[in-house]
């Protein structure tokens, strides 16, 4: 494609602009906790889907900005307040990204807790240093300055908004979503007719990648898709 061509193709209007916003959470406890593992088995079975993606998906964000320990809030109690380094490593490995339901990532850490738990029976009801206490997120969304009308101004406004704007819209949006996508994907394929941009975004690994590393691999993507 020409310099021209590709100009062209950047300044092609979408069908409907692309509002960057923000969000904030208000992280409030749950009715339920558990103080032993036996506890927190039936709790994972009770606890609102808000919560499950809160110890997981949600707690993403934490771990992108400090870039150690592990990915979720289960396997860090297992082995910080239960001292069982083996469930916490097979909760830790747990992949978040190939799951399109909240029941169905629930019942996978159901089954490792379980399976655990039957392998080693002497742990379910022994005391945990520190309760687990199952939490959830109110979610406050914040517009920012940012609007694209075409891709040259949604690339412009990806390099200049903030790692909670690229949380909100990339990691944050699949609650809302089921899980499915997220809103970039959605933006770039129903506005933009770019299809196989949008499914490269979902491609993306958020695990390996500081919110600053998904932001630059968004930004490519999308610019290779122009050229």
């Amino acid at each position: 494609m020409s310099t021209s061509e590709t100009s062209n193709f950047r300044a092609r209007p979408a069908q409907a602009p692309f509002h960057f916003k923000s969000s904030a959470h208000l992280l409030r406890i749950g009715r339920e906790h558990a103080a032993t593992l036996g506890e927190f088995l039936q709790a994972l079975r009770s606890c609102p889907e808000e919560s499950i993606f809160q110890h997981t998906f949600r707690t993403l964000q934490e771990h992108h900005f400090i870039r150690e320990g592990f990915s979720n809030d289960f396997a860090h109690w297992a082995y910080t307040d239960c001292n069982e380094a083996g469930l916490a490593e097979r909760l830790a490995s747990l992949d978040v990204r190939p799951f399109t339901s909240i029941a169905a990532l629930r019942q996978r850490v159901l089954e490792i807790v379980e399976d655990y738990i039957k392998s080693n029976p002497r742990v379910r009801d022994r005391s945990a240093l520190k309760p687990f206490y199952f939490c959830a997120s109110d979610t406050v969304v914040m517009p920012t300055p940012f609007v694209a009308h075409d891709l040259g101004e949604f690339v412009e406004a990806l390099k200049q908004v903030g790692v909670h704007c690229i949380h909100h819209h990339f990691i944050e949006a699949r609650l809302r979503l089921k899980l499915v996508s997220n809103d970039f994907s959605l933006w770039l394929e129903n506005e933009m007719g770019l299809k196989r941009a949008a499914a490269s975004l979902n491609r993306i690994d958020i695990y390996t990648s500081t919110l600053e590393g998904v932001r630059y691999q968004i930004i490519r993507i999308v610019q290779n898709a122009q050229a």
